[in-house]
C-alpha cells in the first residue's frame, strides 16, 4: 500500500513533539498524509520545530488526557488513522513521579480509545506500548504471548495501557493494534541521560561515556527510523485486515541481545574512540535483561528491521556530529 494509503489521510498523532514521534511524522509527511499533531509542552528542540515540521502539520495545543479534546480533534479533523505515542517514558522520572507518568501512561490511553470510540471516522489505531510491559520474565525472549507483568512504574504504566487497548478491541470492537519495541534510540534524542546520546556526546567531547549501571543489562536496542517505519506498516495492514489484526500485539526487535557495556564499546568503535567508560553501578528499579522474539511480526506483517544495530547506530553518531557542531558555532555566534 505505502504512499497510496497515506496519500491525503487524516491521521492524528499524539506525542509528536518525542523522539519516535518527530522521525513518524517525518515519515508521514513525505507520503503524503494530512497529519494532526496533539502537543502539551512546546519542545523548540524536537525534531517537529528543529526541521520546521510544523509548516506542513496542524497542531492542537492540550493534554491527551482531555477527552473532549480528543474527541473534537478526532471530529472536526475527520481523523481516519491515530498513532498514539504520547507518554512519559523516561525509567528515572517514573520512579521519582509515579502518579504523573501514571496519569500520562494509563490514563491517557483510556481517554483516546473512549474518544476514539465515540468517533465513527477512526479507522486504525496504533497504539505504542513497550517491551518494558512484559516485566521480567522467566524466559526470554520475549513473545507476544509472555505475560504482561510489569512491577516498577514505568513498567506497570505500560502493562495497564497494553491490557486497556486489549480491552477496547475485544470489548467494544476498537480497531486497535499494539506495538512492542525495545528501546528507541537515533539522531533528536536530547535527552543526555539516556546511553545512546549521552555516550556520543561524551565521545565528540573527549569526555570518558558514563554508564549509570553496572554496564550488564541487557538491552534490545531499536534504531528510531524502524521505529516509525513499523508503526506505519501496521496501520496498513490493520487497514486490511481488522478482523484478524485488532487487538494484536506485535513486538518489533533486531533479535540481538546487547548489554549496555557492549553497546558503549559499539558506539565507541564506530566513533575511533580510545576513552574507557566510567561505570557508576548507580541503576536501580530496572528489568535485568530484555529481548524481544519478532517472529510474530515477521510472519504476520511480513516485517524486517531496514537498519543493522551498527547501521542505526552510524547514522546516530552522524546526526548527533552535525547537531553538536551547530550548536557550538551558535554559542560562538
Amino acid at each position: 500500500m505505502g504512499l497510496k494509503f497515506w496519500q491525503d489521510r487524516p491521521t492524528f498523532i499524539t506525542g509528536a513533539t518525542g523522539l519516535v514521534g518527530g522521525w513518524l511524522v517525518r515519515q508521514l509527511l513525505s507520503s503524503g498524509a494530512d497529519v494532526v499533531c496533539l502537543v502539551r509542552d512546546w519542545v523548540p528542540q524536537s525534531l517537529l520545530v528543529r526541521n520546521q515540521f510544523l509548516e506542513n502539520v496542524k497542531i492542537v495545543r492540550g493534554d491527551v488526557r482531555d477527552r473532549a479534546l480528543l474527541e473534537r480533534i478526532l471530529g472536526e479533523y475527520e481523523i481516519d488513522t491515530v498513532i498514539h505515542l504520547a507518554a512519559q517514558t523516561i525509567v528515572g522520572v517514573a520512579n521519582r513521579n509515579p502518579i504523573s507518568t501514571f496519569e500520562s501512561n494509563i490514563a491517557g490511553t483510556w481517554c483516546l480509545l473512549e474518544a476514539c470510540r465515540h468517533s465513527p471516522s477512526v479507522k486504525q489505531i496504533i497504539l505504542a506500548s513497550s517491551d518494558k510491559a512484559y516485566g521480567e520474565a522467566k524466559e526470554l525472549p520475549y513473545n507476544e504471548e509472555t505475560p504482561l507483568l510489569g512491577r516498577h512504574p514505568y513498567d506497570v504504566s505500560k502493562s495497564c495501557a497494553d491490557a486497556i487497548a486489549q480491552t477496547y478491541a475485544q470489548t467494544y470492537g476498537s480497531p486497535v493494534a499494539i506495538t512492542r519495541c525495545g528501546n528507541f534510540y537515533g539522531g533528536g534524542d536530547l535527552n543526555w541521560n539516556r546511553i545512546v546520546p549521552g555516550t556520543i556526546r561524551s565521545v565528540l567531547r573527549g569526555q570518558p561515556p558514563i554508564i549509570r549501571s553496572d554496564g550488564q543489562y541487557v538491552r534490545d536496542y531499536f534504531y528510531v527510523e524502524d521505529g516509525a517505519a513499523a508503526y506505519t506498516l501496521l496501520a496498513e495492514k490493520l487497514a486490511l485486515d481488522p478482523e484478524n489484526l485488532s487487538g494484536q500485539a506485535f513486538n518489533f526487535s533486531n533479535e540481538i541481545q546487547v548489554t549496555v557495556l557492549e553497546l558503549v564499546n559499539r558506539i565507541l568503535t564506530l566513533m575511533g574512540s580510545s576513552l574507557k567508560p566510567d561505570i557508576l553501578s548507580q541503576a536501580s528499579n530496572e528489568i535485568r535483561h530484555q529481548s524481544l522474539s519478532a517472529t510474530k511480526a515477521r510472519t504476520m506483517l511480513d516485517w524486517r528491521p531496514l537498519f543493522s544495530l551498527d547501521e542505526g547506530l552510524r547514522r546516530t553518531i552522524d546526526w548527533y556530529k552535525e547537531f553538536l557542531d551547530g550548536e557550538t558555532e551558535r554559542r560562538i555566534d
